[in-house]
């Protein structure tokens, strides 16, 4: 059992959910995800990211034997103390593990397709940040990428927040918009000034989904560039007082009209 505090397999974990764990997550191509739902989302994914180690306390252990029983990666036995040292959350559940950051290469779009993605332009928030990622696998979407400059898909908060969803859903970091505009695709981007509902919108082909950053919204310049004309601009209808919604909220809006949208 590992009960010091000094011990290395501390320092790896701690290392990898620091403030400053992006460069350690990136470097070594390892992220932590804690508890026992992550857990068993891995153990079913053939895709997602994989089990490179688990730590859990005797009590976990006890009352997850069931599930833990059926990994085959390294399974090492902490104290609660260490638990507690490992943990990026207030009340542990005893169960951390060390995954692996799954690297795809990008999908390839053919004419005949009729596929769904997401594309998160610079977003910061992780809460955000998961629970798209969480309603793009709930509504069938096929990947979600993610631009330069946003949060990490791997950090703590963002994996707890997908609840399990980013073992289900492709996820690709570092994608520039430059580099999927020459897709044979329709690309609709959320913009609250557009004159277009979103429900308005039909399909002939696969769709991107553009979201922006959530205090300034895409920057035209950067992100759409000479590609603007191609991207269709669409608002979602507000009848009521709200005056804007959260971005994981509108997105999730947007994910559910478009998983239902007619073909044109």
């Amino acid at each position: 059992m590992i009960e010091s505090l000094n011990s290395p397999h501390v320092g790896r974990v701690k290392a990898l959910i620091s403030s400053r764990g992006a460069k350690e997550r990136s470097q070594t191509g390892s992220f932590i995800a804690e508890g026992i739902q992550c857990i068993k989302e891995a153990l079913h994914s053939r895709t997602g990211p994989q089990l490179q180690t688990i730590y859990i306390t005797n009590s976990a252990l006890d009352k997850f034997a069931d599930v833990i029983n059926q990994a085959t990666c390294e399974i090492l036995s902490i104290s609660d103390d260490v638990a507690r040292a490992m943990s990026d959350t207030v009340t542990p559940q005893g169960i951390i593990a060390v995954c692996t950051i799954p690297r795809p290469e990008l999908p390839i779009i053919s004419s005949s397709s009729m596929k769904k993605f997401v594309y998160l332009s610079e977003i910061q928030d992780p809460g955000n940040a998961g629970t798209i990622i969480r309603s793009a696998d709930a509504f069938g979407f096929d990947a979600v990428l993610i631009s330069p400059n946003s949060v990490d898909i791997y950090s703590p908060k963002v994996v707890r927040s997908t609840v399990g969803s980013l073992w289900h859903i492709p996820v690709y970091q570092g994608i520039s918009l430059k580099e999927i505009v020459s897709w044979n695709c329709q690309f609709i981007a959320l913009d609250a000034s557009a004159d277009l509902p979103i429900s308005k919108v039909r399909a002939d082909r696969s769709i991107v989904a553009i979201f922006g950053n959530e205090a300034r919204g895409l920057n035209t310049e950067q992100d759409i560039s000479d590609s603007k004309n191609s991207i269709i601009f669409v608002k979602i209808p507000m009848p009521g007082n709200a005056e804007s919604l959260n971005l994981s909220a509108a997105a999730s809006i947007v994910m559910y009209q478009l998983a239902n949208i007619p073909t044109s």
